[in-house]
């Protein structure tokens, strides 16, 4: 667990003691002020708290701010408006050149794919969290499935996020073409089955997966356990089996050219290893990988 000193409390203490300093000498000539007085106290003050970009994967929505204000009130770091999007569609706005310090992805061909393209420091790279993939229903809803390759039967549309740049999707595919329904086994190199492709709904992120099941537009859809936490009206169905899709992986990396790299490896490593932070995210239903 991280135990370090408040920034702003540093700046308080070392203010306080300069001004000390500063009273033993004011009654001299400004040119015989002892050095480090007013000029050590105006230096500290002008130290800015330094606040950190981080882009996210859109299923920590609800966690991870809970876990950067835990962060700001030990530490002082701020942050700025965080970015909780499809982790593809983050990396491509890091290629476009967008200024990031943190970078969390649903992923780990995701983040390759950051690495590959010097986007992030592959140092500095952790496998943060790991997830479940379930199908999800209505909440109430008496849709019954007892296996994956139950959703070709059922009578409405089955919520996919799309696997171009939704991880969520990539897995969902990869479970289904365990039973064969889809045909690609990487999950973004197939095709749908006949008798699922017309009831497809592709989402641009899990969180628009889950919104088209809650609202009734799909009768069913594949999302992260995580997000039974993080959206009303929708509720486990089934839980796909850990063999039939990739592990569920969360790396984080600090951001190549990060201003701020040192900061940014430093909340990484809080979010590992504080304990307030990992009751956080298991009461989303994250859990930290080994």
């Amino acid at each position: 667990m991280f135990d370090m000193v408040s920034r702003r409390g540093f700046v308080s203490l070392f203010a306080v003691a300069a001004a000390g300093l500063g009273l033993a000498g004011c009654s001299g000539s400004k040119t015989s002020e002892p050095a480090g007085s007013d000029a050590g106290s105006a230096k500290a003050s002008s130290k800015k708290t330094v606040e950190l970009q981080v882009f996210a994967a859109n299923s920590l929505e609800k966690a991870l701010p809970e876990v950067q204000e835990l962060y700001t009130d030990q530490t002082g770091t701020t942050f700025a408006d965080t970015q909780f999007k499809a982790s593809g569609d983050l990396v491509e706005q890091m290629r476009a050149g967008a200024t990031v310090d943190v970078l969390i992805t649903a992923s780990k061909g995701t983040m390759d794919d950051a690495e590959a393209a010097e986007l992030v420091d592959a140092d500095t790279r952790e496998d943060m969290f790991v997830n479940d993939l379930v199908i999800i229903r209505a909440e109430g809803s008496d849709t019954k499935i007892e296996a994956i390759a139950n959703v070709a039967n059922l009578d409405g549309k089955i919520a996919i996020g799309d696997a171009k740049t939704v991880p969520a999707g990539k897995y969902a595919n990869q479970a289904l073409a365990s039973v064969g329904l889809y045909t690609g086994t990487e999950g973004d190199d197939g095709e749908y089955a006949p008798e699922l492709a017309d009831k497809v709904a592709l989402a641009d992120k899990v969180g628009t997966a889950a919104s088209y099941v809650s609202t009734g537009d799909c009768v069913a859809g594949f999302v992260y356990s995580s997000d039974i936490f993080r959206y009303d009206g929708i509720e486990e169905a089934f839980v796909c089996p850990e063999d039939s899709h990739k592990p569920i992986v969360y790396p984080g990396a600090v951001a190549d050219g990060s201003e701020h790299a040192d900061e940014a490896k430093a909340f990484i490593d809080f979010c590992l290893s504080n304990k307030k932070a990992q009751k956080i995210w298991a009461k989303y239903g994250f859990e930290l990988s080994e």
